[in-house]
């Protein structure tokens, strides 16, 4: 084995050792919280507000969204927040100058806020009807019988 492979053993088994805990990250958990009234405000923030790690929340009524922040897990939240029987779910919005195709029909929302969409894939894009593709064979160089305009 010789001094190379036992000092780097020594050194691996003390590394080990020595192993901190990860330190959490802050994080921002943004949820939209179906919500009729300042009451539903106030019981979203009370539940909201006793989950482990959370700095500080914010409920906007007319927005339907409740954001916490501190350093909490995204899914503790969400479950904390469906305690209250409410129909709940991750933030589904984003402004639309993020997204490649805002008007395409899987990020256009009309319940969004002014000038957010949905939060849609990159891979999500406009598909090309048959009618388009006729077109496009009809002036392609590979078709030997497109009409060629010089």
């Amino acid at each position: 084995m010789g001094v190379q492979g036992t000092l780097e053993y020594l050194s691996d088994l003390l590394s080990s050792v020595k192993r901190k805990k990860k330190m959490k990250r802050t994080q921002t958990v943004a949820l939209k919280i179906r919500m009729d009234c300042e009451g539903c405000v106030r019981k979203v923030k009370r539940v909201l507000s006793s989950v482990k790690g959370a700095k500080s929340v914010e409920v906007d009524l007319k927005q339907q969204k409740a954001t916490v922040t501190g350093y909490v897990d995204p899914k503790k939240v969400l479950a904390a927040a469906k305690s209250t029987k409410k129909k709940v779910e991750i933030w589904p919005y984003v402004p639309y100058t993020l997204v490649a195709n805002p008007y395409i029909s899987q990020a256009y929302d009309k319940k969004a806020p002014a000038n957010h969409v949905r939060a849609v894939p990159a891979t999500a894009t406009i598909t090309e009807t048959t009618v388009n593709d006729t077109y496009i064979t009809m002036f392609s160089d590979e078709n030997p019988n497109a009409c060629s305009i010089m």
